[in-house]
């Protein structure tokens, strides 16, 4: 384990940004998630003290292109006149209400409605609003089991999602989400969540296999599962229409249409996590737009304000919900919510953001944008150390591995995702480094010049993991 922190360490230090940034905040006080104990004990933290369009800066002026939206969330930047205003107008009028025992803000109304409106892929007909993503996921497994308890089903529990999926940290939400590191020594995941395959065509695809044919045999081993443990047992499916935190892996072609056919065969419900895809991330307003996904629920969170303040929320069918309220009748009540449900001032900060993505035609921008964006990335697909660029619209993934093949990683230790992301911070851009994958995903609001910034950076960091991939490689011989 030391010379893997050694390792890590070294790599971190090369950053000057990241070493002397933060004047005197190595070993902080916070617990801070998603990272290791030695990087807060051991590195200043980047402490980010100002944002400006695209762009943030530390505490000691450096200016930094955010490519990934802060965390995917601020597609509209970081100085939103219009989103700050309607926070500050909110915070003099109402600041905070609940939306307990029919009790409401005007703000959660309209925006219930308007939300309503915006998502066109199938009819919904109730909100639910969260503080954010995770709570979001965690409310969908207790609707579901209500809905199934009031139709006289108390076997029909089980959720299915994807390996490598991400849907959030809270038990039930880390439960779902797919990926291993999130369950080690949190005794998870519960065990009515199960996994099945993720659909990463270069990774997991047989030889001489199309992506249909792919997509077919995905198809057939989720109905295998499902008969396995009995369709009656089998309450939902959920999936991100393009995994995201998992390595950004778009779903092969025909997958969706042969998925949602076995589980409306076997009576499951399709719950879509649009928390990072929604809002023109992928050239549509939603995820489930661009894949022709019918769902009957939905998860938003992230863009829904731009960032500006925590919300989240979920869309319930029409036929769902009318269970759900006539349920809660015979009950005496819906017992569930949250203090910040509805809460006034991200409400109303999320109306605006709705109007700005509708004035501004936010996913006919994406549209113009992305076709530079996507192939100025992928111009680089021939270096020796990518196995594959990957992504969509204003979304794009790289993974490092050695001789091109989804077989041969880059050892972890050597933190080639983390050297890269180091190097990218030197030019004056942060990415998303995850092991051996990096990630972009740039506030939406980003100009053609910006979009060449971006590869420019990526280039130099490119060409700088090479040399240090080679060095590495010396040292093992």
């Amino acid at each position: 384990m030391k010379h893997l922190q050694v390792k890590h360490s070294s790599t971190l230090e090369k950053d000057d940004s990241t070493t002397k940034n933060a004047k005197g905040f190595k070993g902080h006080d916070m617990l801070s998630p998603f990272t290791a104990g030695w990087q807060s004990n051991n590195l200043d933290p980047l402490v980010i003290e100002k944002s400006e369009g695209p762009y943030v800066y530390d505490s000691n002026g450096t200016k930094y292109l955010d490519a990934l939206a802060g965390l995917w969330c601020t597609a509209l930047g970081g100085s939103e006149e219009r989103l700050i205003a309607a926070a500050t107008a909110q915070l003099n009028t109402l600041p905070f209400y609940h939306s307990f025992w029919n009790h409401a803000s005007k703000p959660s109304l309209d925006l219930a409605k308007e939300l309503l409106n915006t998502f066109t892929a199938t009819k919904m007909g109730k909100v639910f609003f969260t503080s954010g993503g995770s709570e979001a996921n965690d409310t969908q497994v207790k609707l579901v089991w209500y809905y199934n308890n009031a139709l006289g089903r108390p076997t029909k529990k089980k959720f299915i999602t994807l390996q490598n999926s991400y849907h959030g940290v809270t038990l039930i939400s880390a439960s779902l989400s797919g990926i291993s590191l999130m369950h080690r020594g949190f005794d998870l995941p519960t065990p009515f969540v199960l996994h099945t395959d993720c659909p990463h065509y270069w990774r997991f695809h047989l030889p001489g296999e199309t992506e249909e044919e792919f997509s077919t045999r995905l198809a057939d081993n989720l109905e295998k599962l499902i008969l396995k443990e009995g369709p009656e047992t089998i309450a939902a499916f959920m999936a991100e229409p393009v995994i995201g935190a998992g390595g950004v892996i778009p779903p092969p072609k025909t997958y969706y249409e042969k998925i949602q056919a076995i589980l409306k065969k076997h009576d499951i419900l399709l719950i879509a996590d649009e928390v990072i895809c929604a809002f023109g991330r992928l050239g549509t307003m939603f995820g489930c737009d661009k894949y022709g996904i019918k769902p009957d629920l939905v998860s938003i969170a992230k863009a829904f304000s731009s960032g500006y303040m925590p919300i989240g929320a979920v869309l319930i069918s029409p036929e769902i919900a009318e269970v759900i309220l006539s349920h809660s009748d015979k009950l005496g009540f819906f017992a569930h919510g949250y203090t910040f449900s509805g809460h006034p001032v991200s409400c109303a900060v999320a109306l605006e953001v709705l109007k700005i993505y509708k004035e501004r035609n936010i996913v006919e921008q994406v549209q113009s944008l992305s076709p530079r964006f996507q192939a100025g990335i992928r111009a680089f697909s021939d270096s020796p150390i990518i196995g594959e660029i990957r992504g969509t619209g204003l979304l794009i993934g790289t993974e490092f591995t050695d001789n091109k093949s989804p077989n041969s990683p880059f050892p972890f230790q050597w933190g080639v995702g983390e050297y890269f992301g180091a190097e990218c911070r030197k030019h004056g851009m942060i990415v998303r480094c995850a092991g051996n994958i990096i990630v972009l995903s740039p506030p939406l609001i980003i100009t053609p010049e910006e979009i060449e910034k971006i590869i420019s950076i990526y280039e130099k960091a490119l060409k700088a993991t090479e040399e240090r991939v080679k060095e590495l490689k010396s040292e093992k011989k």
